[in-house]
């Protein structure tokens, strides 16, 4: 949906907000300032709804469960989004997204040191200016890091069965301690980044990305920051790559060192994908306490105009813990009713190693069953709009 607004909304808008702060107040500015022939502004509203069943053969009691989950294969989402064309070939815009269990209503929860679980805008609320340049974009935002593996992780990184877990579990443990601990609270799972300033630019067929979070700590640059940048070249390959370090709140120690580089490879009906990930996890002192490698394969079979099958293997084991292990098979089809419905099915079988834990794992929820073999089976339907 877009809605235009005209010069006569103007007092009806600034009357019913009173009071500003400077980051609402520069948004209003954007959606608010006079319109000119050269210059319009609209707003949009889009989103996604995502729910399924789940079928887990074996947990750690030991038998099996079913549910309803939400976002099986993309997040259940609502957004606004704005764009107001300043003139002169530059562009103001604006983002707001929010995260919810489509399962049971609640905001999803949140992977920031200071969240609550209830954060209203998690995923992006920000504002920005581009032009033939580039972009700027201020505020909280997605990092380049993982936006950059999208075409070359084997299941582009989908909410369930894939190594979106890997790379948002290896950032957690190491940034969202008690206060004195492993902490920063500039980013939630290395996926979004508060207090961010990303640059973006296309240089051919190169797109890249640069964010630098702020750490906003007294008497130095370095403490709570974080830094990130990703790239991505499409031509007959696909290739990605990406580096990000998460630094601690009390001594600027890099937490969590972040890399990766991937391939994908059309070929007719198919697309043939690799990625491999590393993550070391450190306590604030420097002390090593993890080294993940995810390890990941797979094809896509375009078998029908409405249907894309997916199989993927990821292989994620910690270099330190030979037991902290998952080996992870999955099977996939999607099915589009129309570009904007799809229904899905997908199964994974999981082989977890005796000390598995969730920095091994693809499963949303974390380890199956510790020590065991499991099959997981999940068909929903996914709507967006």
């Amino acid at each position: 949906m877009t809605v235009t607004k005209s010069n006569s909304c103007r007092a009806c808008v600034r009357a019913s907000f009173p009071k500003l702060t400077t980051t609402s107040a520069a948004m209003l500015m954007l959606l608010t300032a006079p319109l000119s022939e050269a210059a319009e502004n609209s707003v949009s509203i889009y989103g996604i709804i995502d729910v399924g069943l789940l079928y887990q053969s074996k947990t750690d009691a030991g038998g099996s469960k079913t549910s309803l989950e939400t976002s099986g294969i993309r997040q259940s989402i609502l957004g606004f989004k704005g764009n107001r064309d300043l003139g002169n070939g530059l562009n103001g815009f604006f983002n707001l997204e929010a995260h919810y269990d489509t399962n049971n209503g609640n905001f999803h929860g949140t992977g920031d040191a200071e969240g609550t679980g209830n954060k209203l805008f998690r995923r992006q609320s920000n504002l920005g200016l581009s032009s033939d340049w580039g972009s700027v974009t201020l505020g909280r935002q997605y990092g380049p890091a993982l936006l950059a593996h999208i075409g070359t992780e084997p299941r582009a990184f989908k909410e369930q069965f894939s190594n979106l877990y890997a790379w948002a579990y290896n950032q957690y443990a190491a940034t969202a301690g008690g206060p004195g601990t492993e902490r920063n609270t500039n980013n939630d799972v290395g996926i979004f980044f508060s207090n961010a300033i990303q640059y973006r630019h296309t240089v051919g067929p190169v797109n890249f990305g640069v964010l630098w979070a702020l750490g906003g700590k007294e008497g130095s640059m370095e403490t709570n920051g974080a830094f990130a940048l990703g790239a991505t070249y499409t031509g007959p390959l696909i290739l990605s790559a990406s580096y990000q370090i998460i630094k601690d709140e009390k001594t600027a120690n890099n937490n969590v060192t972040h890399s990766g580089l991937g391939v994908a490879f059309p070929f007719g009906d198919f697309t043939f994908k690799g990625n491999y990930l590393n993550a070391k996890n450190e306590l604030n002192t420097g002390a090593s306490v993890s080294n993940v490698n995810a390890v990941s394969a797979g094809v896509d079979w375009k078998w029908h105009p409405q249907n894309t099958a997916t199989v993927a293997y990821y292989d994620n084991k910690d270099q330190r813990n030979k037991n902290d292990h998952t080996r992870n098979l999955v099977l996939s089809n999607d099915f589009a009713i129309r570009a904007d419905t799809t229904l899905y099915i997908q199964m994974a079988y999981v082989d977890a190693g005796s000390e598995a834990t969730i920095k091994t794992s693809i499963v949303a929820a974390g380890v199956p069953a510790v020590g065991e073999k499991s099959t997981l089976v999940n068909a929903g339907i996914n709507f967006t709009f």
